[in-house]
């Protein structure tokens, strides 16, 4: 196949923070060892057959690690525990959680113990993603599958047994108030005029940070990577101050459910990786485009409509998603 041109890249200065006091001096730093998530325009002979512009907000680029909608997510909760003089994170994940990979990471940077409740047994072989965490000094305590759903009501760490004093809680995937706040800053660094910003959804928490952030006429779309679940709007609807009237969450290309694909998907991927030359992973982004494309054919969207999709990176977790899928069992 021929190769396309060299996306189009447009970046943009970093915005002052408006806050009621300054981030803790710990997190300025770190920040600043950050790069540009610049936007990247994305050129193909599809979009200009049904006269869409697609733009892809590049937070993949943020950090190697610390990528994505994680950092976002992580930034206020993290401020919040550093002026509360905490000495430890906690949190919960899976074997494979972007989530705990970015916040054991984040935590020795800042000189942070860590511990992460993992669901299930321990395995037999380590994934990539677990031998980071204990690499990073992260404590893994692994649970039944019926504890960890315990866990899942923990909203508040107030609430979590037997916490201690300088121990501070994050629910899952970050789904923290403070996390709205961080996530909303990447719409004051979107310096073109667009129609629609989309991205894909776990927790949601990253939608209803937008949603709070965007003003009309701009429509969000959320793309989830799970099964049809009323719980998952409720949880966004719960976040939402403002609701913006023109929103949706879609919930028809989760390919069988979490972390679920089919050929078609991963088809898709390296396709879009082999011309584009940007990586997706199949369990969030890869679906995300997949479905805004397919909407695309169907006309979902009317001639001149320019679109900003999210990468919300997680490339890491692709290292457990070939393992899982890919090797045979004894070459993991």
């Amino acid at each position: 196949m021929k190769m396309l041109d060299v996306p189009t890249v447009v970046k943009y200065r970093f915005q002052k923070r408006v806050s009621s006091k300054p981030m803790h001096p710990k997190l300025v730093q770190l920040e600043t060892s950050f790069q540009a998530s610049v936007l990247t325009r994305i050129h193909d002979p599809l979009l200009d057959e049904y006269q869409v512009e697609l733009w892809l907000k590049r937070d993949d680029r943020l950090h190697p690690v610390i990528s994505g909608n994680k950092w976002r997510k992580l930034k206020y909760c993290l401020d919040d525990a550093l002026s509360l003089n905490a000495h430890t994170l906690m949190s919960m994940g899976g074997a494979y959680s972007n989530h705990l990979h970015a916040l054991a990471y984040v935590g020795r940077a800042l000189g942070l113990k860590t511990i992460g409740v993992i669901r299930g047994e321990p395995p037999p072989v380590f994934s990539a993603t677990l031998n980071d965490l204990q690499r990073w000094g992260m404590d893994l305590q692994f649970v039944s599958r019926s504890a960890y759903r315990n866990y899942r009501k923990i909203k508040n760490g107030v609430d979590l047994p037997g916490l201690q004093e300088g121990q501070y809680w994050l629910p899952e995937g970050g789904a923290h108030a403070f996390a709205l706040k961080g996530v909303a800053e990447l719409v004051n660094e979107i310096d073109i005029a667009y129609d629609t910003i989309c991205l894909p959804c776990g927790t949601g928490t990253t939608l209803a940070g937008l949603i709070n952030a965007v003003s009309e006429p701009v429509s969000i779309l959320g793309f989830s990577a799970l099964k049809p679940s009323y719980g998952l709007r409720a949880d966004i609807e719960s976040w939402l101050k403002h609701p913006l009237p023109d929103w949706r969450l879609i919930q028809d290309y989760h390919f069988g459910g979490f972390a679920k694909t089919n050929a078609a998907l991963m088809a898709f991927i390296d396709s879009f990786e082999c011309h584009q030359a940007i990586t997706l992973e199949p369990i969030y982004t890869g679906k995300m485009m997949y479905g805004l494309y397919d909407l695309i054919t169907k006309r979902y969207f009317k001639p001149g409509h320019r679109i900003i999709a999210l990468h919300t990176g997680g490339l890491q977790g692709l290292r457990g998603f070939w393992q899982r899928h890919v090797l045979p069992a004894g070459e993991l």
